[in-house]
């Protein structure tokens, strides 16, 4: 998360705040989503370094706690914020469902990347080679975009709706 006086990222962040704690809808959207974005500035620090530079240890840290996070994030999500989205969107005449629809299928996804993303982490973290640093790095690329997209979307679309 970021250090609220400095404004820089703090590279310590760890396993999910709590999450079910009373917050309105929008700010724990808000808070899950700077959650994940930490985790994606840490990933993308990870595919910087490679093949060189890697830390190990971040990588071990980060395997640790990327899947466990992603499904308590999203499992928070579709509780307490589509459960939220669905009701406001009930009381409009134009309600359209299938963006839940589109998240949750997204989610279910993540979550598998995320276990790819792991596993891999877990063998740099334990000494693996790694053969082929341009995969490797697609792949961490490819995981951390598609949540900042997914955020983006939610932003665009999600926030503007609790928010009322």
């Amino acid at each position: 998360m970021r250090n609220v006086a400095t404004g820089s990222m703090d590279t310590s962040f760890s396993s999910p705040f709590p999450l079910d704690n009373g917050l309105p809808p929008a700010a724990l959207l808000r808070r899950a989503h700077g959650f994940k974005l930490d985790l994606c500035h840490a990933l993308e620090r990870i595919a910087d370094s490679l093949p060189d530079n890697i830390d190990r240890m971040e990588c071990l840290r980060i395997a640790n706690m990327l899947a466990p996070a992603i499904r308590r994030i999203h499992a928070c999500e579709e509780k307490h914020i589509f459960t939220a989205y669905a009701a406001v969107l009930a009381a409009s005449a134009d309600a359209d469902m299938e963006t839940l629809r589109r998240l949750k299928a997204e989610h279910v996804e993540d979550q598998c990347f995320a276990d790819e993303v792991t596993e891999t982490l877990l063998g740099i973290g334990h000494g693996q080679a790694i053969d082929n640093a341009e995969a490797v790095g697609f792949m961490l690329r490819g995981f951390f975009e598609t949540m900042r997209r997914h955020i983006a979307f939610e932003r665009a679309h999600i926030l503007p709706i609790l928010d009322r």
